[in-house]
């Protein structure tokens, strides 16, 4: 990867950009990034500021564009000539799959289509060791397995059964990608993980949601009674899987990404309320759990989640570098750190009101 060009698709969104970051920080990488990303409400630029004030124009590109427009894409993959393609760009929040689920069949569906063929051309116009090389990386995410019971966990085995528009639309990307491998040949590599956590996440998510209202002392939404479980995976660990899946991972294969911490939402907003409680007090002695508010359930929502990420620890010998606890004070720190990050978006693009309550 030190002389590589990578296509980063939606590299402008939460994960994307620290993945970004990720190369940027790392000794083995003096490659080139080219971002295509189309700003959509969840994707910013500025996440990634000190990459294009020292970069811009040697090391990283930014190229604004559609998936969908294969115009673009193909004049892209022509111009910067990558050896490999990391797709990022999707739709990715449950709650807003419930209230525009169009969108999400435009984005992951169509959208991965689109540049499945772009890339498939690009592919088939190369020679020598410059095709043997080229590898397309397609993130996708464990909600295409559907829910699990208190026992059990997703395996790379694990038959699709995804119950939101979000999932099913992740599920038939999933799909798209094996049909072009096994009918084209394309080389492609499939990543589904867990719930992600960390800096830039954009504030409709979880976690990110509870330290912005905390640190404005509003109520803590919780749905139904918080027993939903998810398994919880630091955004730069899956970085560094992800990094190593495109290195080193089998043409053809799936591997499941993990972070072994398996939570019940209500006990992730209490972790944050006590990091809260020690760094941050209120006033009057009162403790930040005062204004957990539980609220009506999301539509189908899946009770748990949890994955087994023993493929990806035996083969490339990858696991997880923090746990839950560490991860999440790094993050909320980083959240009251970086407050004129998530306050432009507050005012811009996302006031923190409930979303997913279509009837």
């Amino acid at each position: 990867m030190k002389k590589n060009t990578l296509f980063i698709t939606g590299g402008a969104g939460f994960i994307g950009s620290n993945f970004i970051q990720h190369l940027f920080a790392s000794p083995g990488f003096a490659g080139r990034v080219v971002n295509y990303d189309n700003l959509t409400y969840a994707g910013n630029e500025d996440n990634l500021a000190a990459i294009r004030e020292k970069w811009q124009g040697q090391r990283y590109f930014f190229v604004k564009g559609d998936i969908n427009d294969r115009k673009l894409v193909k004049d892209s993959l022509a111009r910067f000539q990558p050896q490999a393609v990391v797709n990022f760009a999707a739709e990715s929040h449950v709650d807003r799959s419930i209230d525009a689920p169009m969108v999400f069949i435009d984005t992951n569906i169509r959208g991965t289509a689109s540049l499945l063929e772009e890339a498939l051309a690009y592919w088939q116009s190369r020679a020598g060791s410059e095709k043997e090389k080229f590898r397309f990386l397609h993130i996708s995410t464990d909600e295409v397995f559907g829910a699990l019971a208190d026992s059990g966990s997703f395996s790379e085995k694990t038959p699709y059964h995804p119950n939101s528009p979000y999932a099913a639309s992740k599920a038939a990307s999933d799909h798209l990608l094996n049909a072009w491998h096994q009918t084209f040949g394309l080389p492609v590599l499939l990543t589904n993980c867990s719930n992600n956590y960390g800096p830039y996440q954009f504030p409709e998510k979880l976690i990110p949601l509870m330290i912005i209202n905390c640190l404005h002392e509003k109520p803590l939404p919780v749905y139904g009674r918080g027993a939903n479980i998810r398994d919880w995976l630091y955004v730069d660990d899956h970085c560094g899987a992800l990094r190593r899946v495109l290195a080193e991972g089998q043409v053809g294969t799936s591997y499941n990404i993990g972070g072994g911490n398996e939570l019940k939402n209500i006990d992730v907003v209490k972790s944050i309320c006590a990091i809260m409680d020690g760094i941050r007090p209120r006033a009057g002695g009162k403790s930040y759990r005062d204004l957990i508010a539980f609220v009506s359930d999301r539509p189908g929502h899946d009770y748990r989640y949890a994955i087994d990420f023993s493929k990806i620890k035996n083969e490339l010998g990858w696991k997880p570098g923090h746990n839950f606890d560490s991860g999440l004070r790094e993050t909320v720190q980083w959240y009251i750190d970086h407050a004129a990050w998530w306050q432009t978006i507050r005012e811009k693009k996302y006031d923190l009101a409930r979303l997913g309550i279509r009837k």
